[in-house]
């Protein structure tokens, strides 16, 4: 008898032990986001964190900081410097950094050519600008490797409007105003317009809007609720310029990346996958939702632009896809800007008949798990 105690007692204590090994030996992730907390970003993030533990096994676990322990002007250079492990990488605050993703980046408004729903235009983005760079530009991931990052996937907005403090719904309207911008796509378009682009972080474009120091930002309509600023835009107009940001929504230190184990790289990338579907998702979610809420607020107006303005944004697509290959090679040296874009356009064409029917972020997170993020090898990539 006391001898089954025994064994008992040191059984009990073998497994107890184990569990507390195993507790042990969970390594927690930290996740930057600019994104304020309770927002689309921070969910997602969030969002990142449960599907990191749950994956891994609990081995591997995520703690998010939205917006504190790094902003997104902050963010390369922290990923890099190990102030975090992960984060959501904007990528054109870093334009001399990363130029090869940011042409691809730049080719968004190339959906404005097919017949994607407009809230649909991000999901299909997303996926195709994640399977360009792991299964067809080693040299943008070879950017990621130079600031000491290992890239980890992709997510996109929906398309960009005019949110503005005045109507501006004409060629003759947008002359002369500051538009502030996200990428230089849309500074080219201002320019083309005769507007003024403007520079600024997504995070200060509250107070530039409040204050006149802004006319509009060319912005997805989700900003209107995620950065306030459905309290200081008066005016919408839709459909124009068009395109999506898109850019990394995780990037992993990469000292960090090689000190996992397999298990818990795949855990990253299936958490990728499930955090880029779910910011993807409720972008498309919060841009219809926005715009309903703005077209009852007696505050603000929602216009459509005009017939010339629409003709004038579509013949700028056209010309502006012929100059993004030359303006790269002009400014950052790439030679090869056209081969790329001609190999980029047949995956966005084939994403885009893909999202039709998706109708959750659980089926967006299937989609790029199954077409690409499972399809990863996690013991080369990144080493």
């Amino acid at each position: 008898m006391r001898k089954t105690r025994h064994l008992s007692a040191m059984v009990s204590a073998a497994v107890l032990t184990t569990a507390m090994l195993g507790q042990a030996q969970a390594t927690e992730l930290k996740y930057a986001t600019g994104y304020p907390p309770n927002s689309i970003g921070s969910k997602a993030a969030d969002r990142y964190a449960e599907a990191l533990k749950e994956h891994s096994g609990g081995t591997l676990t995520g703690k998010v900081y939205p917006q504190t322990l790094l902003n997104f002007m902050e963010m390369s250079d922290g990923l890099r410097d190990g102030m975090a492990d992960a984060g959501a990488v904007l990528l054109t605050y870093s334009s001399t950094e990363y130029p090869r993703a940011n042409l691809v980046g730049e080719s968004s408004m190339l959906l404005e050519f097919t017949d994607l729903e407009q809230h649909r235009a991000g999901m299909a983005f997303g996926g195709a600008m994640a399977e360009y760079l792991f299964n067809h530009c080693d040299s943008c991931l070879e950017e990621f490797t130079q600031q000491n990052q290992v890239y980890a996937g992709a997510g996109a907005s929906t398309r960009y409007m005019l949110l503005c403090n005045e109507p501006v719904t004409t060629v003759e309207d947008l002359k002369g105003k500051r538009l502030r911008h996200g990428g230089a796509n849309w500074a080219r378009w201002a320019e083309a317009m005769e507007a003024s682009p403007v520079s600024m972080s997504v995070n200060e474009m509250y107070e530039g809007i409040s204050q006149g120091v802004l006319d509009c930002t060319i912005q997805s309509t989700p900003e209107l609720t995620i950065f306030k600023m459905m309290e200081v835009v008066t005016h919408i107009t839709t459909d124009v310029p068009g395109g999506v940001y898109g850019t990394s929504s995780n990037s992993i230190n990469r000292d960090f990346w090689q000190s996992l184990d397999t298990k818990q790289r795949e855990a990253v990338m299936y958490a990728t996958a499930v955090t880029s579907a779910d910011i993807t998702w409720a972008y498309a979610q919060a841009s219809l939702d926005n715009l309903e809420t703005a077209r009852e607020l007696e505050d603000i107006t929602v216009h459509a632009p005009s017939e010339g303005l629409v003709e004038a944004n579509r013949k700028f697509i056209r010309a502006d896809l012929e100059r993004i290959a030359s303006a790269y090679q002009e400014r950052y040296g790439i030679a090869d800007g056209e081969k790329m874009l001609a190999d980029f356009r047949p995956i966005i064409e084939k994403w885009a008949g893909m999202v039709d029917d998706i109708d959750s972020p659980e089926a967006l997170a299937e989609l790029y798990w199954d077409e690409v993020y499972s399809k990863v090898d996690v013991d080369r990539h990144g080493f």
